[in-house]
């Protein structure tokens, strides 16, 4: 099949990463103005959301898992969640199929991603807690002193990985958000990558999205960035072209409904001189004709 003929994709996968409060959350909730968005919260920082006008409230679902180190339920129930099978769960735990609260017959929210419209966003706040709760699940029967081996680091990656590939081919929209880590990249150069698992596994973290935005503030001004070109010290990306940073308000709505980004092209004196000749060639021609 050729390139021109094949279906593009009508879903869509962004990263976003950088500092605390640096605009992620509410960068992520703003979709809010055009979309209905599923709320994963792992991390109990959704208060950013309500400073959103209430119409916008109002489209947000949130799904609270109430995370811990005793109690490390969001990688148990987001690696059954995030493949898109129906699940029933627990408003009280986050707990899918939690056997105590269909004993006492309390509250579940049924959730089905592969049957989400694309009007729907699903947000996942954040990956970094999700690692947390990875490591304190492959650790729950150790002392709070130990120190994890080259086989718990491999099984965080094995844990990550089957989340995020379930990400990377999501027939639904999906946003993750994550913290910085900075990385030495493999030529030796230092970058800001988003943080997941191992430094390894940050390093490559990208691969698993269209979309890697990096939020920071900068001149008393909120800035998110997409294009490659943005910062040869942090890790950003656009599959479809898309340079936020241009924005004098930054939106994942165009993103999100497919508007996709035009970029002029920059000639350098030698390319111009060219064109120019090409111009009074083709002008001779006709002349001549």
């Amino acid at each position: 099949m050729k390139l021109s003929a094949s279906v593009q994709s009508s879903t869509h996968r962004a990263l976003l990463f950088g500092p605390p409060k640096s605009g992620k959350s509410y960068l992520a909730g703003k979709l809010s103005s055009d979309f209905d968005i599923l709320w994963f919260d792992l991390e109990n920082g959704v208060d950013t959301l309500r400073q959103l006008p209430m119409e916008q409230q109002e489209r947000i679902e949130l799904i609270s898992l109430p995370d811990s180190r005793v109690y490390p339920i969001a990688i148990e129930t987001m690696l059954k969640v995030i493949k898109g099978a129906p699940v029933d769960i627990c408003e009280e735990h986050g707990k899918v199929a939690c056997a105590l609260c269909k004993k006492d017959a309390k509250p579940f929210s049924s959730i089905a991603l592969n049957q989400l419209p694309s009007s729907t966003v699903v947000v996942v706040d954040s990956l970094t807690q999700l690692t947390n709760s990875a490591i304190a699940h492959i650790t729950k029967s150790q002392p709070d002193d130990y120190k994890l081996n080259y086989d718990d680091w491999a099984n965080l990656g094995k844990l990550l990985d089957t989340f995020l590939s379930q990400v990377q081919q999501a027939r639904y929209n999906i946003v993750c958000i994550s913290h910085e880590s900075e990385v030495a990249m493999e030529d030796g150069k230092k970058k800001l990558v988003p943080t997941a698992g191992t430094t390894n596994f940050s390093r490559n973290t990208a691969k698993y999205f269209d979309e890697v935005i990096y939020c920071e503030i900068k001149n008393r001004k909120h800035i998110a960035a997409s294009s490659t070109l943005y910062s040869g010290n942090i890790l950003t990306g656009s599959r479809t072209g898309s340079i936020m940073e241009t924005s004098a308000e930054p939106s994942l709505v165009p993103i999100f409904k497919g508007v996709r980004s035009v970029v002029a092209s920059v000639q350098t004196p030698a390319q111009t001189a060219l064109s120019s000749l090409s111009k009074l060639s083709a002008l001779n021609s006709l002349k001549k004709a």
